[in-house]
């Protein structure tokens, strides 16, 4: 992965992060958050896959359904946000829309995604710090604004 700071004002940063082909998505926008010591952002992203994984919450059994797309895909949509787990390191929440070569789609929480052949993120922190907490009560964790 290559990245650069493209600018600084007022406790705001943005970065690009380009991936190289075979690194995971996922892992390699969370480590680069931490590293960095990101505590709130919002994301976006285009590329592509050559194969990922997406999910589906359940909210009556307060499980993901896993959505394997084994099959090159384009990234058409990635958005999501970025805060700070109840450990302070950095939680990702990001869903994708996935195309596929015959212009169906898939879509849903993202998880895993093995880049091919790139994935341009743009990353913009707030000076704010934003905390995710585990709800017990949805089977999930969501931003905290109350903390």
């Amino acid at each position: 992965m290559k990245h650069k700071l493209l600018v600084e004002d007022a406790g705001e940063r943005s970065f690009i992060l380009v991936l190289d082909e075979g690194e995971e998505a996922f892992a390699t926008i969370r480590d680069f958050a931490g590293k960095n010591a990101i505590a709130a952002a919002s994301i976006t992203a285009i590329g592509a896959f050559r194969a990922a994984r997406i999910a589906f919450f359940e909210f009556d059994t307060k499980t993901y359904a896993p959505i394997p797309v084994e099959v090159q895909s384009e990234v058409l949509s990635m958005i999501g946000d970025i805060a700070v787990d109840d450990e302070g390191k950095a939680s990702l929440h990001l869903h994708v829309v996935l195309g596929l070569s015959d212009g169906t789609t898939r879509g849903g929480h993202f998880l895993e995604g093995h880049v091919r052949p790139t994935l341009e993120v743009m990353l913009r922190e707030t000076p704010a710090r934003l905390r995710r907490r585990k709800r017990p009560e949805l089977g999930i964790a969501l931003i905290d604004l109350d903390e």
